[in-house]
């Protein structure tokens, strides 16, 4: 089902971003060919949210007697960042407006119970005791927001978010099946759905863009992460590289002395891009990159193996980071060849 909503909805999104004038020009951080309408959040919101939905209906066990709140809360907190996305979308809303509704959102979740109020301590073993509720909340807000904002710097090659929340949501369906979270797998199994639809028309050369789509799937994705009980060490490892990029150019602007919240092509992606790598080629390193790390994660329960793993993706990235700043700007390149 999600995946037929997505599929028609995606069509009904292009028929409006044309009508409403929602259409992305070449120019900017943007470096694509033609108009491209920017309202992927249509069909990401109106799939999901009407398969979850659906999904209520199965007659599927439902071990979690809150189950019924946080899905609550997924839901509000997702449609209330998705408006507030469609705003955007038409009238651009400042960078301040725009985290003031992303911290709305994050706190619709933490409202219905969707928290982090413990971890499990990979050198021990052992699960701290239930932070003080000031803590829970402060810790919960910054991981939606992360999350969000992630997936929103990350859209900025064709296919690049779908494909990492893809693999996210591949990652949190296999994890709650394993552990008997039948009815709570249905809600990463209809963001599969949906995501692998949009795909279909996101992937390069992109029919429609994610626009604010990638700020709810953003919030869906970190929202179900909490709702799965997912290890933060497993999420990490799926989304460590897009993570670490961000984290990177917030530290690189600051230096600068730029705001660290307003985009740039100085992300890694945007430099692949900028020295000739095709789009294709970076979406799919991108999702390999991340695939294969949250293998690791599924395949083994030694939380020591999984520390081990986060600090060898680091380093990886990091070398990887510092290769990419030293490729030569092709375009740059061109124009100084042929005096331009």
């Amino acid at each position: 089902m999600s995946f037929a909503l997505s599929l028609a909805l995606t069509q009904v999104a292009r028929y409006l971003g044309v009508k409403l004038g929602l259409v992305d020009e070449p120019g900017g951080r943007r470096q694509h060919q033609g108009r491209v309408v920017r309202m992927g959040a249509l069909p990401l919101w109106g799939a999901f949210t009407a398969t979850a939905l659906l999904a209520q209906k199965m007659p599927v066990e439902r071990l979690d007697p809150n189950e019924i709140i946080r899905l609550t809360g997924l839901l509000l907190g997702g449609t209330f960042i998705f408006i507030a996305g469609l705003l955007d979308d038409r009238f651009e809303l400042s960078s301040l407006q725009q985290y003031i509704a992303q911290i709305i959102a994050a706190a619709i979740g933490v409202i219905f119970l969707i928290f982090i109020e413990r971890f499990n301590n990979p050198l021990t073993g052992e699960t701290t005791a239930p932070w003080p509720y000031f803590v829970t909340v402060t810790i919960s807000l910054f991981w939606l927001g992360l999350m969000m904002n992630t997936l929103n710097f990350l859209d900025g090659v064709d296919g690049l978010a779908g494909g990492v929340t893809l693999i996210a949501s591949i990652l949190l369906f296999v994890h709650t099946l394993r552990e008997g979270q039948l009815s709570v797998s249905l809600l990463p199994l209809a963001l599969i759905g949906t995501i692998l639809a949009f795909l279909i028309f996101n992937w390069h050369p992109a029919k429609i863009f994610m626009g604010s789509g990638a700020v709810y799937v953003g919030y869906t994705v970190g929202a179900l992460s909490i709702i799965g009980g997912a290890k933060m060490a497993t999420i990490l490892l799926v989304m460590g590289l897009p993570l670490l990029d961000v984290a990177w150019q917030v530290a690189h602007r600051l230096s600068e002395g730029k705001n660290p919240l307003i985009g740039d092509r100085g992300h890694t992606h945007f430099r692949l891009i900028d020295a000739g790598v095709s789009p294709r080629w970076i979406a799919l390193g991108y999702c390999l990159f991340c695939a294969a790390f949250g293998l690791l994660a599924l395949i083994t329960t030694s939380r020591q193996f999984k520390l081990v793993a986060i600090v060898v993706m680091v380093i990886l990235v990091f070398i990887g980071f510092a290769l990419v700043a030293r490729l030569p700007n092709a375009k740059r390149k061109k124009e100084a060849d042929s005096g331009t």
